[in-house]
């Protein structure tokens, strides 16, 4: 089990912008062992020794978590309204808040993003999301 925390991303966007400018912070997460998560991206990609600064300038979140710093992966998180816009044409899955029509979550194409929600070329047509009905989302690896 795990939860995505806006207040504590936006506090370490803000701590990591003063620093590391071009660092993105696609999701932050506390694991449900206590551990806290970053999944980070960089115009030039995320390399071991990015991680590692980026580590080091959150050295005194060590008092409350054990740290994790990686790059997002092929199963990328999509957090922000530009994140879905970015990829349109790839696959996504989308897990919701509360279910609808019997599903918590939609998989398809990204087929279109606005400010306030997300369009998905699903199996079971075209399904408009909500950006605060969104739970979580990521790509799905293998486009």
């Amino acid at each position: 089990m795990s939860s995505s925390s806006p207040d504590l991303q936006v506090e370490i966007e803000r701590r990591l912008a003063e620093s590391e400018p071009e660092v993105e912070v696609l999701l932050a997460e506390v694991v449900s062992s206590g551990t806290l998560r970053l999944f980070i991206d960089h115009p030039e990609g995320v390399t071991l020794a990015l991680c590692e600064r980026v580590s080091g300038l959150l050295n005194d979140y060590r008092d409350r978590y054990s740290l994790e710093v990686s790059s997002p992966g092929q199963d990328r998180p999509l957090t922000k309204p530009q994140h879905y816009t970015r990829f349109i044409g790839r696959h996504a899955r989308v897990r919701l808040r509360e279910a609808r029509d019997g599903h918590k979550s939609v998989t398809g194409e990204l087929v279109g993003a606005s400010d306030r929600d997300v369009t998905i070329a699903a199996q079971e047509g075209m399904v408009t999301i909500p950006y605060e009905q969104i739970a979580r989302s990521n790509l799905v690896p293998g486009d």
